[in-house]
């Protein structure tokens, strides 16, 4: 086999059997192993950046990496976004990059980049292959970069020769590090906090805000006091009926700043110290107050469910926790708002969803209305690079194929990725998105006061608008091939997302806000 066999073979015996491609000429030997390998999936994608947003999205749900194909230097730097969110995820991923032949780097071709210097901000691991004989083993270490905890992005960069000379076979996978475990001091000072008799709050992310860690979580509040949250932006949470009812700590400054402003200790498992997303004239920079007892208790490459379990023991929250049942919202009537349309998801979505939230501005409220609903599976836009909505529910849907996607869309940002409708309509993929069309970049009207820009005057609000003309989404998407239907009421948008909801395959509701 050629060392393109040889890397695919070697991706699929590692697990690796779903690739995101938007292949071109130096990729074709790749092309043509996928062809000849059995147990590989391929899923074509029409941008770099639905490609590397729908490889974050599988990771999430499948809890394993996928691999991409990206077309030289160009093509990864098309994909950045979306990479920059999946390792803000700690999503697991293999990027196959390809190269010019090593002989023809040297004359400085059209598409000649620096691949490495492009790919390092992005990755964990990088390095670009010798030669064929080498490939598969490159590709096996990838995969064991990939998977190590908490989840790291891999690149390995694949020049045109070592692709189609002849390779060595099939590489065995490296032994994966287990996750370690948190240091018992930092059990024993969160536990002390926790005794003090001091406001506390818990701060949750990444594997604590899984069903497991919010359940023992929820025990040590209930036991001692203790406030209890998730980050702003989290890469998956177990929510719904039968599962700990749990806010996040406020994406706008003011607002998070007075969530913990009484706070003495701040206790973070799974997640960081929490900062604001950006600078802000007179604002601060990190969240906790001057002064508060920030402990680190289980980073996200440690075990958090294990060290909850721990500090459980240590203050004595042994029993398991009763969760209450919780009542849906009515549907609502009248016209479409943030709370409305939050009413209608909370009243309709389905059990066992996958939610993929890139709601921005609507989607902002949301979490109550949702904690009735059944049990689900919650994606958010971890990186805050917009544009990774539709391409993340086009991965989850590949990676669980039996369970509804909900996609919850900003307008703004859907235009990003729009392409990952027509990769959506190909696969035949079981998602339906919500997109909230207000026509805007209604976030950054916001953003003009809180940085101090006051007044914005005709040319400022301008660059703000989506308007002039407007965006017919239902037209747009079924020119990519997903039927679409444009509401303009909460009763209507029940009644046509019931239908949605019933029925199998893509479909857009434009929400016109």
């Amino acid at each position: 086999m050629n060392g393109a066999e040889s890397l695919v073979r070697t991706l699929k015996a590692g697990g690796v059997d779903v690739c995101f491609t938007n292949p071109g000429t130096s990729e074709m030997h790749f092309v043509a192993a996928l062809d000849r390998v059995d147990g590989v999936r391929c899923v074509l994608c029409l941008f770099e950046g639905v490609a590397t947003g729908a490889a974050d999205g599988y990771a999430r749900m499948a809890d394993k990496p996928a691999s991409t194909l990206l077309h030289l230097g160009p093509g990864l730097g098309n994909g950045i976004a979306n990479l920059h969110n999946a390792k803000k995820a700690r999503s697991p991923m293999v990027n196959i990059v390809g190269e010019h032949a090593t002989y023809h780097v040297q004359y400085d071709a059209p598409l000649t980049a620096d691949i490495e210097g492009t790919a390092k901000p992005y990755s964990h691991w990088v390095k670009t292959s010798a030669s064929a004989a080498t490939i598969a083993a490159d590709a096996a270490d990838a995969i064991a970069a990939a998977r190590t905890a908490p989840g790291q992005i891999a690149t390995l960069i694949a020049p045109a020769d070592a692709t189609w000379e002849e390779g060595a076979g099939i590489a065995a996978v490296p032994a994966i590090p287990e996750r370690a475990k948190a240091d018992e001091a930092a059990i024993q000072a969160a536990a002390k906090a926790l005794k003090s008799g001091e406001k506390v709050m818990i701060l949750l992310g990444d594997k604590a805000v899984r069903a497991e860690g919010l359940e023992l979580a929820a025990r040590i509040a209930e036991k001692t006091g203790a406030g209890l949250l998730a980050e702003t932006s989290n890469a998956r949470m177990e929510r719904g009926q039968g599962r700990v009812a749990i806010e996040r700590l406020p994406y706008p400054v003011d607002q998070a700043v007075a969530v913990l402003a009484e706070v003495k200790h701040l206790i973070l498992i799974g997640s960081r110290n929490p900062v604001a997303f950006f600078a802000y004239p007179d604002k601060p920079s990190l969240i906790a107050p001057e002064g508060c007892n920030v402990i680190m208790v289980a980073t996200p490459a440690e075990d958090q469910p294990e060290a909850l379990a721990r500090l459980a023991d240590a203050v004595g929250a042994t029993q398991k926790l009763v969760i209450p049942s919780r009542e849906r919202p009515a549907i609502p009537t009248g016209a479409l708002t943030p709370e409305t349309i939050g009413a209608v998801v909370g009243a309709l979505l389905p059990e066992n969803a996958i939610v993929c939230d890139e709601g921005v501005t609507t989607g902002r409220r949301f979490f109550p209305s949702t904690h009735a609903s059944g049990p689900m599976d919650w994606l958010q836009l971890s990186g805050g690079a917009i544009g990774v909505g539709i391409p993340m529910a086009t991965g989850a849907a590949v990676a669980c194929p039996d369970r509804k996607v909900v996609s919850l869309q900003a307008d703004g940002s859907a235009m990003y990725t729009v392409q990952g409708l027509w990769t959506q309509a190909r696969e035949k993929l079981d998602v339906l998105t919500l997109i909230f069309s207000n026509r805007s970049y209604n976030i950054l009207r916001g953003e003009l006061a809180n940085v101090g820009a006051n007044n914005p005057g005709p040319k400022a609000l301008n660059m703000l608008s989506l308007a002039d003309p407007d965006i017919g989404w239902v037209n747009l998407a079924r020119g990519l091939g997903v039927d679409a239907t444009r509401v303009e009421s909460a009763e209507r948008l029940a009644e046509v997302m019931k239908s949605a909801l019933r029925a199998k395959g893509p479909h857009l509701i434009e929400v016109v806000m």
